[in-house]
Formats: C-alpha cells, structure tokens, sequence
C-alpha cells in the first residue's frame, strides 16, 4: 500500500493529512478556506488519490500558515508514501486549460527538492484567498516531498481559472509521475539507483 499518514501540530496550525496515492480520487478535506479545499479536491479528482486533510489554524490572521503547513504535511505523507519510489514512472508533463487560461506543469519526482514557478495573477485576491497563496502551497509541497516542481500559466486573464488550471495541471502531472511502471519491473528509475537521497 503506497499510504502514509501524518500529524503535524504546531502553535499556529494543527494538521491531519493522509493519502492514498493509488486511490480512486475520493477527497474529505476542510481546512477552513474555501478556495483551497476546492483547489486540494482536484488534486485528489485529477491525480487521481484518496486525500483526507483537517486542518486548523490561525485563520484570525490570515491563511498564509495554514495554507503552507498543510503543503509541508501534504508533502511529507506524500514523501513516506513513495518508500524508495521503485517502480514509478518518475516523470509527469501536463497542459491543462480552462476556458481561457492555460498551465503546463512538469514534476520530477527526483528526491531533489526544487520549485520553478511562473504565474502571475492579474487580481491578488480569488474571494478572500491571497493568490500569492498558491506558491506558498507548491513551494512547501515540493520542498517536502522531495520533487521537482515547474508550473507555468502560459495565458489567462481570470485568476480563478489560472489557479485552478494550476492545481488541476499539477494532479495530472504527478499522477503521471507517481503512477507504477509495470515495464520497470519494481526499479529504481535512475541511474545512480537511488531516489531517495
């Protein structure tokens, strides 16, 4: 079972995540920010995975550590639920539209942690969630589960579309990534044999 589970409580948040990376892409998230459960509920749809997420935090402040926290709890179950990633098809590309928004997303699941990020969203708000959020969230993701991230918008005008076409890009990408590769008959794709250091 590709399955971990962690708890992560600190003096601004306290965070229950676990997923499921070959589940069906059933969600039970509330982090108490509407938008951003939406966006973690199409990674779950679109990867697909089995995502349960609580989170609670300092929302009298603003998102900002809640949002990131739950990226470093995301990132560390998905990090325990890849083992010694044998098998997996290490890379993921996707380009994902809606409506007039466009994203490639490119994951490389490599055990070497790194974001590069090129969005830029025409409004600094989508509701009451801060659109500079949505770095925050990969950047902590890709910091903790030890991959290597891109997300580029390549057009668009609304920001709740960029954003969604964002999250949804990268579920397809990863999925892609994480997803076992029977012709690798269970081995390390990488030529040093090792991804996980």
């Amino acid at each position: 079972m590709r399955s971990a589970k962690i708890e992560r409580n600190t003096k601004e948040t306290r965070i229950s995540a676990a997923v499921d990376l070959d589940g069906e892409g059933k969600s039970d998230i509330s982090t108490g920010v509407g938008f951003f459960d939406h966006m973690l509920d199409q990674i779950a749809r679109h990867a697909p995975l089995d995502l349960t997420l609580a989170a609670t935090g300092d929302l009298h402040i603003d998102a900002h550590h809640t949002v990131e926290d739950v990226g470093i709890a995301l990132g560390q179950a998905v990090d325990r639920a890849l083992g010694d990633r044998k098998g997996i098809s290490r890379y993921g590309d996707a380009h994902v539209p809606l409506d007039e928004a466009l994203t490639r997303v490119v994951v490389d699941v490599s055990g070497r942690p790194f974001l590069v990020y090129d969005v830029v969203f025409p409004a600094s708000k989508i509701g009451d969630f801060d659109t500079e959020l949505v770095r925050e969230f990969f950047q902590a993701f890709a910091t903790h589960a030890r991959i290597g991230l891109h997300v580029e918008a390549l057009r668009g005008v609304n920001s709740h579309h960029m954003a969604e076409a964002a999250f949804k890009g990268f579920a397809r990408a990863f999925g892609k990534a994480v997803a076992l590769d029977p012709r690798r008959g269970g081995a390390v794709p990488s030529t040093k044999g090792t991804l996980t250091n």
